[in-house]
């Protein structure tokens, strides 16, 4: 899976015109280190391990302005905690209903997206901005 490497999220910054402050950019690195879709709180848990002075408003504050500006992905699961996701590639989200892991599913590309896209906007006349697709049903560890 490809996502932002460090060196091309500090180019983000500076062209978004965005403040980078150090309590952000641990958010988002910490963010970027986990292999799943945690919560603000579970990011926050992790975060304290090693900056204990970076509270919980913080993060969540952060984590809100991030997902508004396309930084990262937020993940809104029925009768749940929003999740966070901090790659921004092309995939999708297949969300198990029975344990509620998230899983990044990597179907078609940008083309695929585009075409998608381009049919909302011919049949609707809709302005997309971006679209997030999930699947539901059960995981592997589950069935």
């Amino acid at each position: 899976m490809y996502c932002l490497a460090k060196k091309a999220w500090r180019s983000w910054w500076i062209i978004s015109n965005e403040r980078n402050t150090v309590q952000k950019q641990i958010i988002l690195d910490t963010l970027k280190s986990f292999s799943t879709h945690p919560s603000a709180d579970e990011l926050h848990s992790e975060i304290i391990k090693s900056h204990p002075s970076i509270s919980k408003a913080t993060v969540y504050r952060n984590m809100r302005h991030l997902a508004e500006k396309g930084a990262i992905i937020q993940i809104a699961v029925a009768n749940d905690v929003a999740r966070y996701d901090g790659c921004v590639d092309c995939h999708q989200h297949f969300i198990c209903e029975k344990c509620g892991g998230i899983f990044d599913v990597h179907i078609g590309g940008d083309d695929d997206s585009e075409k998608l896209n381009d049919a909302v906007r011919n049949k609707y006349g809709y302005q997309v901005d971006k679209c997030i697709t999930s699947f539901t049903g059960t995981c592997l560890d589950c069935i």
